[in-house]
């Protein structure tokens, strides 16, 4: 077969360099349209559910929240394994699929059996966003300008604003620092004691006014009306206009017994960096990228996002700058792994030059080098196998070592030397 390839090749010179040019434009096209990344996520499939149960010790969290849930998710098609972790007010199980699973159907699948789960109440859990081992693409920190300055009472923060909005490619925006805003009552005991109010009404009376409202239709002669109540919370006074109580048709409103502000949540964690003062109100966002996502793709939409939310939405004195970006991880490796093919390839040739004394030899190999990656390269746009510092490694050895090798013993020995025997 090889011999009549070879005088196929011979008879036929046209079709021959016809066929170079395709497979050379080929494998051009193919490294254009492969995705590209530093390390590539070999990971399994995995499904994380989280659940929060504050103010429960681990204990109980293992006996009311987990084991449970561990139970609902037995016999979960697919899975190969399963592993739990619960520490105080947080339970978190992890199921991992056979690989090739689709992480959708996996997360589906979970989400069924999770309907069957018996958990108290204020145990509800979500599976984690679907991301993979390399998740992390982006990350970038807000504040600067006068941001540092601004009073917590009046303005948090970024810490309740994600750094980019998911979208296609992005699973999460997870944030770490600032400050998150929330509504404070400040109440004065006196007039509890005044209009014989609890604390457990006031609590009560703040929860029930929180969802929207939605009455029917008024009747006005011949039509009707529709009439709608909004009972959603969007500023102090709507806060202070709760009625808490009404003794002989007199109301009690939560201005009456205290006065209502913007605060901030307690900080959990602080975010700071280089030489910045620990607490200066800077917060750092996190861009998850989805599992299976091209990040050459993803990065340049996120950047995009980032740089509208610093146009046009941001208010003035603050704005996110990127501290980690992942293209230029991308970009070094690159860079590493194209330097090593070059020199392997200029070794090669001096070595054959300098060792064989044959032009022709050292021809060949410059001719075949080349060649063979963009043909790896198409075969690798074919099987879906990514760019990346590993499948990059393995074609320069293998073309530039195995390949060198196998035409030095073919030109060594000639086309006539029979092996020994």
């Amino acid at each position: 077969m090889i011999a009549g390839l070879v005088r196929f090749a011979i008879a036929r010179p046209l079709v021959v360099v016809a066929a170079t040019l395709a497979l050379a434009a080929g494998g051009v096209w193919a490294f254009d349209q492969l995705r590209i990344e530093a390390y590539p996520d070999l990971t399994d499939p995995t499904v994380v559910v989280v659940t929060l149960y504050p103010g429960f010790a681990a204990e109980e969290v293992e006996q009311q929240v987990t084991v449970p849930i561990e139970r609902a998710l037995n016999n979960t098609p697919y899975v190969i394994s399963r592993r739990s972790r619960t520490i105080f007010g947080l339970s978190v199980v992890e199921l991992t699929f056979e690989d090739g699973t689709n992480d959708f159907l996996g997360r589906q699948l979970v989400l069924e059996r999770l309907q069957g789960a018996q958990l108290p109440d204020g145990g509800d859990p979500h599976p984690r966003p679907a991301v993979g081992g390399r998740e992390r693409v982006l990350s970038v920190r807000g504040g600067g300008g006068r941001g540092r300055d601004r009073d917590p009472a009046g303005d948090p923060g970024l810490g309740d604003r994600p750094a980019a909005p998911p979208g296609a490619g992005v699973a999460d925006v997870a944030t770490f620092g600032g400050l998150v805003r929330q509504y404070e009552v400040q109440i004065d005991p006196r007039a509890l004691d005044k209009y014989h109010l609890s604390m457990r009404q006031i609590a009560d009376a703040g929860e029930e006014q929180q969802p929207e409202r939605g009455w029917g239709p008024a009747p006005d002669g011949q039509q009707e009306l529709p009439i709608r109540g909004s009972g959603l919370v969007q500023s102090p006074d709507d806060l202070e206009g709760i009625v808490l109580d009404a003794p002989r048709g007199v109301p009690i409103r939560m201005g009456d017994i205290g006065r209502v502000r913007m605060g901030a949540l307690p900080q959990t964690g602080i975010f700071a960096m280089d030489d910045e003062p620990v607490g200066s109100g800077g917060v750092e966002g996190i861009v998850l990228m989805r599992r299976g996502e091209n990040p050459s793709e993803v990065l340049p939409r996120v950047r995009e996002a980032v740089d509208e939310l610093n146009a046009t939405r941001l208010p003035s004195g603050l704005r996110i700058v990127a501290i980690h970006d992942r293209s230029d991880l991308v970009a070094n490796t690159l860079h590493t792994v194209s330097h090593v093919l070059i020199a392997g390839f200029t070794i090669v040739v001096i070595a054959l030059l300098a060792f064989l004394l044959s032009a022709r030899a050292a021809l060949l190999t410059a001719v075949v080098i080349p060649l063979s990656l963009l043909f790896a390269l198409v075969c690798m746009y074919v099987s879906g196998v990514s760019l990346s510092l590993l499948s990059i490694g393995a074609l320069d050895f293998g073309i530039i070592v195995d390949g060198t090798i196998v035409m030095v013993e073919r030109i060594v020995r000639g086309p006539r030397e029979q092996p020994a025997r």
